[in-house]
């Protein structure tokens, strides 16, 4: 009986010194897995956006880090008058360095690197909307959101882009989960809004627009705050000084149910707000409004949440005690055509969609590599392909300028161009020496062919660009003329 006795004493003695993984072990270990899975996701997606979307992806990010890195690449009008910050670029730069120095430099690299560098960053906001969710919703409507995320064709199109807007976003995602008003007082630290202010400035650093977001979510903290003059001069006034030195269509009705369920004024006036100031401004785009996509997916995600679950909205999103195990068919339904929906627009719009552009630099840049190249000419509306950063290639290049005139009216290069090309080329040969090789859109082509052709130049190669017009007529394919004296 005592040899039994001192085994029980044994065993409690070793079961006590085993640690017990504590909730935030548990939490720790969920949010690598969430990562690593976002991350794996987000590089395949890199590798998928083979479009050309906008010209700033190109022209005002990896353009200027490659004139930083290598010594040539073209400014635009905006950095040579010093209106833009260089703090989005510099991200760029030591990567470049870094695959010059390992000789790793090739075109397929130069063209997809930038991107896989912000796949890296765009894991980083997935994991960030995931663990926002969580704190809001609870665990289930954050597994949901973060589908609804990674599922939502418009994040997968322009996310993993070099767009300053794709940092911005990564980067009011994470601000947001240090936001305290947003939170509820049983799981609110008012230590993290020192953290949610810093990385709101580097937001608004790198895209000053960013300021719409935080003006209202500013206000929220000081209406709701205790200590207001701890928040406005010891907290935002110091760190604002050293800081500054549509997408979702298929996903509306998730959107609008989870916004009703939920009851999260708070985030869906932040929506309502940042939607509505945009739609005053004169000049609009879509990916204006990105940094705010992913909290309208995150009402998605609840949706699809109370669906699966329904006792999630009687609960106010709190976990309810009673396991639901079964999968209804309602929710297969929902799942079925969020994915019917999204992956295809996704795939399209990545992989087929204006996609002469990049194809055409990457074709260009692999002749200059074997010598084939002497110099280029873009006939094309200014800033529609990559330059130099994709080229990588220190060649005589010329495109249309379309820096803004000071004077009211006055039509610039490029316009001057799609409004006659004939007389514009025809004026352009006396004047200047004739280039290698020549990069139109099939639009103009047919109008320039025979003059083309009368200086000796032939087609060389021709790109599948688009099935339908964007902006100006149909640019159905991008040509690549070479001169043959």
């Amino acid at each position: 009986m005592r040899r039994r006795h001192n085994s029980d004493k044994d065993a409690d003695k070793r079961n006590s010194q085993t640690p017990i993984p504590s909730k935030s072990d548990s939490e720790h270990s969920s949010h690598k897995r969430v990562f690593a899975l976002c991350l794996a996701f987000r590089i395949v997606n890199s590798v998928l956006v083979q479009t050309y979307f906008n010209p700033d992806e190109h022209w005002q990010g990896p353009e200027v880090a490659h004139s930083v890195a290598f010594g040539y690449g073209h400014l635009t009008w905006e950095w040579k008058q010093g209106i833009r910050s260089y703090l989005h670029p510099m991200i760029f730069v030591p990567l470049y360095r870094l695959l010059e120095l390992l000789r790793l430099d090739t075109p397929w690299i130069m063209m997809r690197a930038p991107r896989l560098l912000q796949s890296v960053f765009s894991a980083v906001g997935d994991l960030y909307m995931y663990k926002l969710s969580a704190v809001l919703f609870g665990d289930s409507v954050a597994k949901w959101a973060l589908f609804s995320q990674l599922s939502n064709w418009f994040m997968f199109y322009c996310f993993s882009r070099t767009l300053s807007n794709s940092l911005e976003t990564v980067f009011t995602l994470v601000s947001l989960y240090f936001w305290p008003c947003l939170r509820s007082k049983s799981n609110c630290s008012f230590v993290s809004r020192k953290w949610g202010l810093v990385v709101a400035a580097f937001a608004c650093a790198i895209r000053p627009t960013s300021a719409i977001t935080w003006m209202y979510v500013g206000l929220l903290e000081l209406l709701s705050a205790r200590d207001r003059f701890k928040f406005v001069f010891l907290e935002v006034a110091p760190i604002g000084i050293l800081g500054f030195p549509v997408m979702i269509f298929s996903h509306l009705p998730f959107c609008i149910a989870g916004i009703i369920y939920s009851k999260q004024w708070k985030l869906s006036g932040l929506l309502a707000w940042v939607l509505g100031f945009y739609s005053l401004l004169g000049h609009k785009e879509f990916r204006f409004v990105l940094p705010v996509l992913p909290i309208a997916l995150m009402f998605s995600g609840y949706s699809l949440a109370v669906i699966k679950d329904p006792g999630y909205a009687e609960y106010k999103g709190k976990e309810t005690s009673k396991k639901h195990t079964g999968f209804p068919p309602k929710m297969g339904f929902a799942i079925l055509f969020l994915l019917a929906t999204n992956i295809p627009m996704a795939l399209y719009m990545s992989l087929v969609h204006q996609r002469g552009p990049e194809d055409v630099m990457n074709h260009l840049a692999r002749e200059a590599l074997h010598g084939k190249l002497k110099s280029i000419l873009f006939l094309t509306p200014c800033h529609a392909t990559p330059y130099y950063s994709m080229l990588h290639h220190n060649l005589p290049m010329q495109f249309l300028d379309c820096t803004p005139s000071e004077e009211k009216g006055v039509p610039d290069e490029s316009d001057r161009f799609l409004m006659d090309p004939v007389p514009f080329v025809s004026e352009y040969a006396k004047n200047m020496s004739l280039p290698s090789h020549i990069v139109l859109f099939d639009s103009e082509e047919q109008k320039l062919r025979n003059l083309l052709i009368s200086f000796d130049y032939r087609e060389e190669k021709r790109f599948f660009n688009a099935h339908f017009k964007v902006d100006r007529d149909l640019q159905a394919s991008i040509v690549v003329y070479v001169r043959t004296r």
